[in-house]
């Protein structure tokens, strides 16, 4: 008996959505990816040279471009499409144009027989979650944004480097916003085994300069700084992506910080926003309530309050 095919639908086939086609293939993630864009020849372009270097990967994937009629039994559609990012705005800023670029794919997809998973990169990522859960009517464990997965990787980095271990050591998350109001619990940062406060108090002339509001400054303007010199990210959003994508597909009951639905978690209700979650077949398995001091509490709630504004403004 012939394996089920997995198949993966990327909309919007500019930088990210190039390189998310690319980690995906050459991984061998997925059998077919089927890549969709408003410029169609984009999309065939990026099919088209995706598939010449298949001879060189050890790998089988069907690479092609098409439209959202085709969607129907797609296991996962990752959704990249935006507007590019003008000088001075803050990706809230961005909400707006977002939204409306949301509402011309969601509909026709879910049109389509669509029944699978949705995985969002599209900034504002938290609040375009929201929206598609809200547009799509799948259940709330099948909409996933890639939430502060990302700053969490920047942050594991920034960490490793200063202690000087792997990243693989180092347990640590941003969660809240994919923004300017992300917060870090510090209190759950460990690296070996050992809370960072703890690092901290035990080698004070070692680490006497660490600032750790500077830390979560450099994690959010991390993205920022890149954009500067390259005009855009897509490498790390790009491997983010497709570790969450595998981790469904695979089944694999793996902790990301995504933007999920909170129905009560962390004492929030009806917002998407950055918090660990289990993913597996099911999308979002469970949410991992994480303790958090009386102070990161209110760093947390005064994000979601942010989120619960801009979530107002649209809906």
């Amino acid at each position: 008996m012939s394996k089920r095919k997995n198949k993966v639908g990327i909309v919007g086939t500019g930088a990210v959505g190039a390189s998310i086609a690319f980690q995906l293939t050459i991984q061998g993630t997925c059998d077919e990816i089927l890549l969709m864009d408003i410029n169609k020849k984009k999309a065939e372009s990026e099919a088209l040279d995706l598939t010449h270097c298949i001879e060189y990967l050890d790998r089988k994937v069907k690479i092609c471009a098409g439209d959202y009629s085709e969607c129907s039994d797609l296991d996962i559609i990752v959704i990249t499409a935006a507007l590019p990012l003008l000088p001075g705005q803050t990706r809230l800023d961005m909400m707006e144009g977002a939204a409306n670029i949301i509402k011309s794919i969601v509909p026709p997809i879910m049109e389509s027989g669509f029944k699978g998973h949705f995985v969002l990169i599209t900034n504002p990522v938290d609040i375009m979650s929201y929206y598609t859960y809200k547009l799509s009517g799948l259940p709330k464990s099948h909409v996933i944004g890639t939430g502060t997965a990302l700053d969490s990787a920047r942050l594991k980095n920034f960490l490793a480097e200063l202690v000087g271990v792997d990243t693989s050591s180092v347990q640590a998350y941003t969660i809240g916003e994919h923004g300017d109001s992300q917060m870090i619990p510090w209190s759950n940062v460990m690296v070996g085994g050992k809370s960072f406060y703890d690092i901290l108090e035990d080698n004070k002339e070692r680490f006497a300069d660490v600032n750790l509001d500077q830390i979560l400054t450099d994690v959010k303007q991390a993205g920022w700084e890149i954009v500067k010199g390259k005009g855009t990210t897509n490498y790390g959003i790009a491997a983010t992506t497709c570790a969450i994508v595998k981790a469904i597909l695979n089944d694999e009951d793996k902790v990301f910080p995504v933007s999920t639905l909170l129905e009560g978690e962390y004492g929030e209700n009806g917002i998407y926003t950055g918090v660990p979650a289990i993913i597996n077949a099911n999308g979002v398995k469970e949410i991992v309530e994480i303790r958090l001091t009386e102070e990161e509490k209110n760093a947390f709630h005064k994000s979601a309050e942010v989120m619960k504004e801009y979530i107002e403004k649209l809906c």
